[in-house]
């Protein structure tokens, strides 16, 4: 069953209107995610990808993350679309967030602008922003799209909404 699509407001995208089978596209979005009262990622510079029903998904070049703070974490998953993933933690001091980040170092064709770029779950984190405005996360246990005032759903990853 496809529900209902929310009323769009002013300045909004929806996400029933992002395509499937899914598409990754550059964006200028200032991305910024904060742990441990240290800014890890601060990024104009990445790649958003849109799927209908999701809010995006957002895959930072590594120049843009800080420097060893990722480790690569165990297991992998396949997309239909992007590929095979792997896993990275984030390690700050003391602190470990495991399988936080994700990314394709082989992506298919149609995704290779994702090579090398690691997208992160929000919930882990201290605060993650996109253009100032602090992200909400996707509900779900594996969905890691960042919901902001310029999306309208409703969003995937909720109860009830695995058969969308």
């Amino acid at each position: 069953m496809r529900p209902k699509p929310d009323p769009i407001r002013p300045g909004q995208e929806s996400v029933w209107s992002f395509p499937r089978p899914a598409i990754a596209e550059p964006t200028t979005a200032h991305i910024v995610i904060e742990h441990g009262g240290r800014r890890i990622v601060d990024s104009r510079r990445t790649v958003r990808t849109l799927e209908t029903s999701h809010p995006p998904s957002y895959y930072i070049p590594p120049d843009d993350i800080e420097p060893g703070v990722l480790r690569r974490a165990e297991g992998s998953s396949f997309c239909e679309w992007k590929g095979a993933a792997v896993y990275w933690d984030v390690v700050i001091g003391e602190t470990v967030i495991e399988r936080v980040g994700w990314s394709y170092p082989s992506p298919t064709r149609s995704f290779a602008c994702l090579k090398d770029h690691v997208a992160f779950y929000a919930r882990p984190f201290d605060g993650c922003f996109v253009d100032g405005q602090r992200v909400t996360p996707q509900d779900g246990p594996f969905y890691g799209g960042w919901i902001t005032d310029g999306f309208a759903g409703p969003f995937k990853g909720g109860p009830g909404s695995l058969g969308w």
